[in-house]
């Protein structure tokens, strides 16, 4: 792999910016004495953007279009999770074709997001280039699939919320607009055709020699059918919560140097993700895509990070499967929905992200609007176990040079997939 010479200042520290395979800014500070790793720090350090604050005193109807702006990757998650958390704390249950769009929606951003992820950011790593376009004329094609795959995800999102990102017709309690049929009998068929290019790439995330066994518990949602909505936490401990007590199980942990709050889980560790809903709900995927990974599925359950990008390119031919199930076998109709009736409450929204466990806990006055509001988003949940996580790879490549140990971190960041903003791309490496 090419990589420019890199300038040691006289105090021994590396400097790297312009990374573009991380989502957001972050440094990660190293310190080794007598071949251990004395410390490893990895800090956030987007600035402070206050929206459990921002959100207090706004009209409880409006606030998930409002949310869905905390993130632009994963903005149909803040949404749809924040639209739950509204109805369950004025007492509204949607229609049934109101939770199979949000289910659809979901798969899109799934398919979208795992996507960019893993074709675009991770897999020059597998094959020691810095970038995509750094590929030569014989990977055309495979980069080609990459965006035919990205692109059928924005189509489902587009036919069934209006957009690929910052969905139009989703709202609290309904969609203002249902799939036109036509839109859904060509969006089957795209669909129908890049589910060979998305098993294509399984097996090539399947290959990759990539490894770092960590002993921490994985904590997710587990679904009947693997919906990424619904169901109860657990762990791989053996904990079963109710998506409503989340709340008594995360502690907050200031970490001093980052300007976002870690959470450990019962006071230890944990991470949330693909690898942890591939741990937990493997055998609840649909069938044809069990038929399909069966020779990979004997990779789970696994220790290895690594295996989050594995278990993203599954998921990637579940929502695929998933979705042409949900739209061959539903005719969707106009409707009108019971108007949504306001009063004083408290209610939780939870569902798996790209990234992991999407938590939303608000309350909502008399008068419609939000009292307080709680956001609990993946990579929060995951800021500690990374953390630990590069000063354990760190010691196991002590014998490496600085760019090499600094190639390494870089992967395994981009392994967990954090998503620390989605305005600018860079990561700093100190060491001393």
């Amino acid at each position: 792999m090419h990589r420019d010479e890199t300038d040691i200042g006289p105090e021994g520290h590396i400097h790297l910016e312009g990374i573009t395979k991380i989502e957001g800014h972050g440094s990660v500070d190293i310190r080794i004495r007598d071949r251990k790793v004395k410390y490893a720090k990895l800090s956030i350090t987007e600035s402070k953007r206050f929206y459990t604050e921002a959100i207090v005193g706004k009209p409880a109807l409006s606030l998930p279009l409002m949310t869905s702006r905390v993130c632009g990757t994963c903005s149909i998650a803040h949404l749809t999770c924040c639209a739950e958390a509204v109805e369950n704390a004025v007492g509204y249950t949607p229609s049934d074709q109101t939770l199979l769009l949000r289910e659809l929606s979901l798969y899109g951003m799934m398919i979208r997001d795992h996507a960019m992820h893993l074709y675009l950011f991770c897999l020059p790593d597998i094959y020691g280039k810095d970038s995509v376009l750094d590929f030569d004329d014989s990977q055309n094609d495979m980069i080609k699939k990459a965006f035919e795959v990205k692109g059928a995800g924005n189509n489902l999102s587009k036919v069934v919320g209006g957009r690929a990102i910052h969905e139009t017709y989703a709202e609290v309690g309904k969609f203002s607009h249902i799939p036109e049929k036509d839109a859904v009998k060509k969006l089957i068929d795209e669909l129908k055709d890049v589910r060979e290019h998305a098993l294509e790439f399984v097996g090539i995330f399947y290959k990759s020699t990539f490894k770092l066994e960590r002993d921490t518990d994985f904590v997710s949602l587990l679904t009947d059918d693997y919906s990424f909505r619904g169901g109860d936490v657990v762990d791989t401990k053996g904990a079963v919560i109710p998506e409503g007590r989340y709340w008594d199980y995360v502690d907050k942990v200031v970490i001093p140097y980052s300007e976002a709050t870690g959470y450990s889980f019962e006071g230890k560790e944990f991470m949330v993700g693909a690898l942890a809903r591939m741990n937990l709900n493997r055998d609840r995927m649909c069938k044809s895509t069990l038929d399909s990974v069966r020779e990979y599925l004997g990779a789970f359950p696994s220790k290895n990070i690594f295996h989050n990008n594995l278990a993203q390119a599954i998921e990637v031919v579940h929502s695929i499967d998933r979705s042409i199930e949900l739209l061959e076998a539903h005719d969707f109709k106009e409707e009108t929905p019971e108007p949504v009736v306001i009063k004083a409450g408290e209610g939780v929204g939870m569902l798996e992200a790209p990234r992991g466990t999407l938590y939303y806990m608000l309350s909502v006055n008399k008068q419609g609007r939000i009292g307080y509001g709680r956001i609990i988003v993946p990579t929060q949940q995951n800021q500690i176990t990374m953390e630990k996580a590069i000063g354990e790879l760190v010691e196991q490549n002590i014998d490496a040079s600085k760019e090499r140990i600094t190639f390494e971190i870089e992967k395994l960041i981009r392994a967990y997939d954090p998503c620390m903003s989605c305005a600018s791309h860079f990561l700093k490496v100190k060491w001393s």
